[in-house]
């Protein structure tokens, strides 16, 4: 029997800003209130901060004039990209995907946009998870996440469910990890150069699994999707793949690092990489998103955790911004997360419209 809850929505007031919780030493602002659908953030070169909206397709760009870690100028730098999520930066040009293009400009002195060069457009279509992100690795190259096309299929398009590597010289694409049901969240630690990431399980598959996983992702690796979860436990909802079984194909797969609770629904992960303003023991531990569930009895997630790191390997989870969920009600559903070089944590609500900032008490 498929479990639903869907915890019933709050519209934001102030007021709200105050059932927050964040960790002793910090606090947490409301910085700009009233965006729609605000998903992936980017910080600026000038200090503004970036904001893509999926369902506006179009990309805003923000601007704290005085100082107050609370943004009082908004402009729309891009109108015109239906879908528009992913969002990163390299050499001057800001660069945006949706779910079947890649495309980038050049940036001007005031952070608007130069004209449009269409890099890829041939990513497989969205289906069920459109949200691509990306991210340039310390090898100059371009990652780009591409998630299952439906809840819990085998994917006729060798592109979806993966990481995918792209050379930025010639735009061409190579599969770099396979069998990622849907890792939205991911970036590279600052120490290691590893890549890591949070997928989201499964849905409709029990109240308390799959897992959501937090994995090293390494070339060529297969993450077990939709034949295993976690640490190589077996799907046994799904059919032997052509001339094989599952347990033999599974055996050759990656196994998570660490296994979160079930239907939290991972959006952004960033690491802490040593910017100002940030305490020094937080380097190498990155932040995830808690989109929140629909699919667990008691709700779960609606929240940012702090996932611990120690010798460049994921160890555990600690709450970092609570106080969303109350009771059977939500007053936002955590998705984008960025830190800026002045060391402002921003988190972006996609059910609010609210873009919270959260720094070091002075």
């Amino acid at each position: 029997m498929l479990v639903t809850n869907y915890p019933q929505h709050l519209d934001f007031l102030p007021e709200m800003v105050s059932l927050l919780k964040v960790p002793q030493g910090w606090e947490v602002k409301a910085a700009a209130v009233g965006l729609g659908k605000p998903r992936m953030l980017y910080p600026a070169l000038n200090g503004s901060l970036y904001v893509t909206r999926r369902d506006g397709g179009d990309v805003l760009m923000l601007t704290d004039n005085d100082g107050d870690d609370q943004f009082d100028e908004i402009k729309t730098v891009l109108y015109d990209f239906k879908g528009v999520h992913g969002i990163t930066m390299k050499d001057n040009y800001l660069y945006l995907c949706n779910n079947t293009q890649l495309r980038r400009y050049p940036l001007k002195a005031d952070g608007t946009l130069g004209d449009m060069e269409l890099l890829i457009s041939d990513l497989p279509n969205g289906g069920q998870h459109p949200n691509r992100t990306m991210s340039f690795g310390p090898d100059g190259l371009l990652y780009l996440s591409v998630g299952t096309l439906c809840n819990d299929c085998k994917e006729s398009d060798k592109d979806a469910a993966t990481m995918l590597q792209i050379d930025p010289k010639t735009w061409k694409r190579t599969i770099f990890a396979s069998g990622l049901r849907n890792t939205i969240g991911f970036d590279f630690h600052p120490q290691t150069g590893e890549l890591w990431g949070i997928d989201n399980g499964g849905d409709g598959k029990g109240n308390t699994w799959p897992p959501e996983e937090v994995n090293r992702i390494v070339k060529d690796g297969n993450y077990g999707y939709p034949f295993a979860y976690g640490k190589q436990e077996v799907d046994q909802s799904r059919e032997d793949p052509a001339g094989d079984i599952k347990e033999s194909v599974v055996k050759t797969t990656q196994p998570s690092v660490l296994e979160l609770t079930a239907h939290m629904a991972p959006i952004a992960f960033v690491f802490f990489k040593g910017q100002s303003g940030i305490p020094a023991e937080y380097k190498g531990d990155g932040l995830v998103a808690w989109h929140g569930s629909w699919n667990a009895k008691k709700a779960v997630g609606f929240k940012v955790q702090r996932i611990r790191f120690k010798n460049g390997t994921a160890v555990g989870a600690e709450d970092f911004l609570t106080g969303f969920l109350q009771g059977n009600n939500r007053f936002g559903r955590p998705a984008g997360i960025t830190i800026s070089q002045k060391g402002v944590i921003y988190v972006s609500d996609d059910a609010n419209g609210v873009i919270y900032s959260i720094k070091q008490k002075i």
